[in-house]
């Protein structure tokens, strides 16, 4: 069963900036001039969806203030809305759309069916929700998530006792038959496909009877910052996690306290912009950049200045200055291990792109199973460019050479699409064929990014 894309007009968010293209694409527009940009940013996908997610199994009511409001997003509060958590709309003041109060149900129903559109997070973060629920949750979504790596949660659902009914497919369809409790304890898993499969089982965990003892038995695992972010929110609320060694997390069982929430600005979302400082010339400010953060964006920081960009911070703004010798040039090359940080390649693949000498970016073989493969669809669109991109079996070659204009494919997936934009700042006829897939995390992308450029 395929469930039509992307249809709550009770929550949507967007009004007039809802973007538009036409059907031959999304003409990137090439940066005239140096930039002088200062923007302010939605709030984070990753906090959003996991303080979701906690709240609707806390032991009352919270509020999420300057929450992102996007695809990902909704589809987490459609689908927690139909296991029974309320919600309801109150004015922001985030210049980003409405704060959030959630209402935990006083018990969880299931005999419903979520649609996980292509968001990572409520495809393995609401299996374990909805395996607190009473009746079966069949999880279903786009065409593209049914290629997505799910045996972690899969394969951990079944470990603690679920009853989960996927037809041998290890992947989206499936449906979980929840009964209102779950046992819990000892479990491992292989988790060196996504970190979330971590993630997804420690946000629910409290709520299990035995609380979970689970451990990663496999290679290396990536994005370990985001599981970090994990336990963060989770201490927050008072849920604290042990880690007795490393790939190992203990959760007691206990209550998830209610609490009112901050969501921060999206800092991976502030990538192509900050990128575009870089590409184009000149400087970018993002306001709202926090002091401490879980965030992978915040590693932008350390990680431009490896590019030649100089960084300066003042209060909560983050302004990215292009290299001094910047005249269509002066971007150095650069030897990456970005196993942490897999969310930001695709920005920093269009800015090597354009550096002056080669550089090689590894450790980051699983972005190959995000919501597209991510290292051939970077080397096929950029080398379809003119560009010289060699995959490697864990990351991307880039050596410099001269790019010319042509159509430059999403793949239904939103990094690709902004790296489209940003390859298009110094790149005439650069046409990106779905920008409209910004809206998963950023719908008011092609508003910024015209903002931007004055």
């Amino acid at each position: 069963m395929q469930i039509s894309r992307y249809s709550a007009p009770e929550f949507d968010p967007y009004g007039d900036n809802r973007q538009t293209e036409t059907d031959d694409g999304w003409r990137a527009p090439v940066a005239s001039a140096p930039l002088s940009a200062t923007l302010s940013l939605p709030g984070s996908k990753s906090l959003t969806n996991r303080e979701l997610v906690l709240a609707a199994l806390a032991d009352g009511p919270s509020t999420l203030r300057a929450p992102l409001w996007s695809r990902d997003s909704e589809l987490m509060v459609e689908g927690l809305r139909s296991l029974g958590v309320g919600f309801e709309r109150m004015p922001g003041a985030g210049g980003f759309g409405d704060d959030l109060r959630v209402t935990p149900a006083d018990e969880l129903f299931g005999s419903t069916t979520i649609d996980c559109g292509l968001a990572g997070t409520v495809m393995r973060f609401l299996p374990p929700v909805a395996a607190l629920a009473l009746g079966p949750t069949t999880f279903d979504g786009d065409a593209a998530a049914y290629r997505r790596p799910m045996r972690g949660v899969i394969e951990g659902l079944r470990g603690i006792g679920v009853d989960l009914d996927d037809d041998g497919r290890w992947a989206l369809p499936f449906t979980v038959h929840g009964t209102g409790r779950v046992e819990g304890g000892e479990l491992t898993i292989d988790a060196s496909a996504s970190s979330q499969f971590v993630s997804g089982l420690l946000l629910s965990a409290a709520r299990f009877e035995r609380g979970l003892d689970l451990e990663h038995a496999g290679e290396r695992l990536p994005s370990l910052p985001h599981i970090e972010m994990t336990i963060d929110t989770l201490s927050r609320r008072g849920v604290e996690v042990e880690q007795p060694s490393v790939g190992r997390w203990r959760v007691a069982p206990g209550p998830i306290a209610a609490r009112d929430v901050d969501i921060e600005p999206d800092l991976s979302n502030a990538a192509p912009f900050l990128v575009a400082a870089l590409v184009a010339g000149g400087s970018v400010t993002v306001t709202g950049w926090p002091a401490e953060t879980t965030q992978v964006g915040a590693q932008l920081a350390d990680l431009l200045p490896r590019f030649g960009a100089r960084v300066e911070r003042e209060g909560d703004r983050l302004t990215v200055h292009a290299p001094q010798s910047h005249d269509g040039g002066g971007i150095r090359g650069v030897e990456l291990d970005l196993s942490e940080a897999g969310e930001l390649v695709p920005n920093l693949v269009a800015l090597a792109a354009f550096a002056d000498e080669p550089s090689t970016i590894t450790g980051i073989g699983h972005i190959r199973h995000h919501e597209t493969d991510r290292l051939a669809g970077l080397a096929a669109e950029l080398n379809g460019l003119g560009g010289r991109v060699t995959e490697l079996d864990d990351g991307l070659r880039i050596e410099p050479a001269p790019l010319h204009g042509g159509e430059w494919k999403a793949y239904e997936d939103h990094r690709m699409a902004t790296t489209g934009a940003i390859v298009g700042l110094a790149v005439d006829g650069v046409v990106v064929d779905d920008i409209g897939s910004t809206s998963k995390t950023l719908p008011q992308f092609t508003e910024l990014w015209g903002r931007m450029l004055g």
